[in-house]
């Protein structure tokens, strides 16, 4: 029987600490064995709950462990890459933050690199792993909203007072866009199984270098049969989040998108001539999910929920808006 995954965290990041080392603790198939930080003192909550978590003071040398079999990287944006591919150039699977890379062609790289080490590479896009969204995909390829027309999305946190945070610096790759605007554009491209056709619209406030809001338009798909598209993110205004597919014969609502559970139910809502439908999804667990499924496709060759390829097309749309401001 394979053994447990041992997974191996670089850098004691909140969100790593918080969330995703907790997620690879709970998970089944997976062993939370191994952090590295610079700053042991950030350690010690770890530990905590991993008693017997090996704790490194520099990155390589967890890397170079032949006790690790998987790496998660959530590092500032701007050392993503770099660190996925000295983790595959170590032999191992690499499950890095999102957004995997600054650029589109820079995951060609990681591309190239996890086909030559043989070693399963992926953005951690969680949301892909949730039962609320693999029923949404479910729903609209059946057909249930008729002809697609328009995909809604908002996204708002308020991060105007945390100075300190990396998501108000331009040096760490930070911005509105980048760290909630891959959901509204990847979760439309994951449902729809559709490509943007051009961005027709923006409007974005910067300060300091990032997009502190961002309201994105654009059209998915050919000129007939496509549909329009609009995003709002922002890291300024009240708390929000909700994602709307409109269609000729239905509407399907999303209410809590993507903190299920936490900013409120996961609760999907079917509207059709013959009225409301709500589907509960209690419990489920994205982030220890997306693990397991990591796990899965890593031991058993299955597919993984969300490729590097995948998670390419979504840079590529948000290289268009940069551009396109």
């Amino acid at each position: 029987m394979t053994h447990p995954m041992r997974w191996g965290v670089l850098g004691a990041s909140n969100f790593a600490r918080t969330t995703m080392a907790r997620a690879i603790h709970e998970a089944q198939g997976a062993r939370f064995a191994a952090l590295a930080t610079s700053a042991m003192e950030k350690a010690t909550p770890f530990v905590a709950f991993c008693p017997d978590l090996h704790v490194y003071s520099d990155y390589q040398a967890l890397l170079d462990s032949p006790e690790i079999d998987a790496v998660y990287v959530p590092l500032p944006n701007h050392l993503h890459v770099e660190w996925a591919k000295r983790a595959l150039m170590a032999g191992k699977h690499v499950l890095v933050e999102k957004p995997i890379a600054l650029q589109a062609n820079e995951i060609d790289g990681l591309i190239a690199t996890s086909r030559a080490q043989g070693k399963l590479c992926a953005e951690a896009f969680m949301v892909v792993h949730h039962p609320q969204w693999q029923r949404a995909r479910e729903l609209v390829a059946q057909g249930a909203l008729g002809r697609l027309a328009h995909v809604s999305a908002r996204f708002t946190y308020d991060k105007r007072g945390d100075h300190d945070n990396i998501r108000n610096n331009a040096a760490f790759g930070g911005g509105s866009i980048r760290d909630i605007g891959v959901y509204t554009f990847g979760l439309t491209r994951f449902v729809t199984g559709t490509e943007p056709a051009g961005i027709t619209y923006t409007n974005c406030v910067f300060e300091g270098g990032v997009d502190t809001m961002a309201e994105v338009c654009a059209r998915f798909g050919p000129q007939e049969g496509g549909f329009s598209f609009h995003s709002l993110t922002s890291m300024r205004m009240t708390p929000s989040q909700s994602f709307c597919f409109h269609g000729s014969d239905g509407m399907l609502t999303l209410e809590t998108p993507f903190n299920a559970d936490l900013a409120g139910p996961a609760r999907l809502v079917l509207t059709d001539k013959t009225g409301s439908r709500v589907e509960s999804f209690v419990g489920a667990r994205q982030y220890a999910l997306q693990v397991e499924a990591f796990v899965r496709a890593a031991h058993q060759g299955t597919a993984f929920g969300w490729s590097l390829e995948d998670a390419r097309g979504t840079q590529a749309m948000m290289d268009a808006v940069f551009a396109a401001v």
